[in-house]
């Protein structure tokens, strides 16, 4: 078995789960998927596993795999956790990050800004945004040596993420955002670490509660139906 076909197969599965392809609980079919990805079924399983560790699928006993389901409790501890990890990941980058830890920002934030101007009026522009709205973020927090914290903050990001691609995707980005990114960039390059972490977790805080408003309607109908 290809080592990269199964990593390229995951990337892929993985892409149709954050972006909501795949609907919450929806059951993942082996033969199904082996046919739309042209793939056989061994590459396929170990994809799917490699997707249950990280949480975006469950297994199933007997009964196969399914993409994650969503719910207002699991959004309200993804986002919680983001509050608390992130701005202090962010702190530490500020403390230990260098020059180059700097550039890398600004250069981030900068193809952001790019993207930012197209996607407020150009529907077509989000998916770009969306790489570069990640990019950021882990930039931000990417000048610490804290790999272990760093990595779990990116798995959070991915979590909160497949929320905001699946409840405000038919939405455009609002006006603000590119505001708070910015406030956010000026605080961390002037190394106020009190600002910049107030800023960021009010920033995952707004968009949070755009989400959950979306989120409460969805769950109140679909346990109504």
């Amino acid at each position: 078995m290809s080592t990269s076909l199964t990593s390229q197969l995951t990337q892929s599965l993985r892409d149709e789960l954050l972006n909501g392809t795949f609907r919450p609980g929806q059951q993942l079919r082996l033969n199904q998927l082996s046919q739309q990805f042209h793939v056989s079924l061994s590459p396929l399983r170990e994809a799917l596993s490699r997707l249950a560790a990280e949480g975006l699928v469950i297994a199933q006993d007997q009964r196969g795999y399914q993409a994650a389901p969503v719910s207002v409790r699991n959004h309200q501890e993804i986002t919680e956790l983001r509050t608390m990890l992130e701005p202090h990941a962010l702190r530490i980058s500020m403390q230990q990050g260098g020059e180059d830890w700097e550039v890398a920002v600004l250069a981030a934030h900068h193809r952001l800004q790019q993207v930012e101007k197209r996607a407020a009026s150009d529907p077509e522009a989000l998916a770009e945004w969306e790489i570069r709205h990640r990019e950021f973020h882990l930039m931000l927090i990417g000048g610490g040596q804290m790999p272990v914290l760093a990595q779990f903050c990116e798995k959070l990001l991915a979590f909160s993420d497949r929320y905001r691609r699946i409840f405000l995707r038919e939405r455009p980005l609002d006006r603000d955002i590119p505001d708070e990114h910015e406030a956010i960039l000026r605080a961390t390059l002037d190394r106020d670490e009190a600002r910049a972490g107030e800023l960021l977790a009010q920033h995952i805080g707004r968009t949070a509660a755009n989400i959950a408003i979306l989120l409460e309607q969805w769950e109140s109908g679909d346990e109504a139906a």
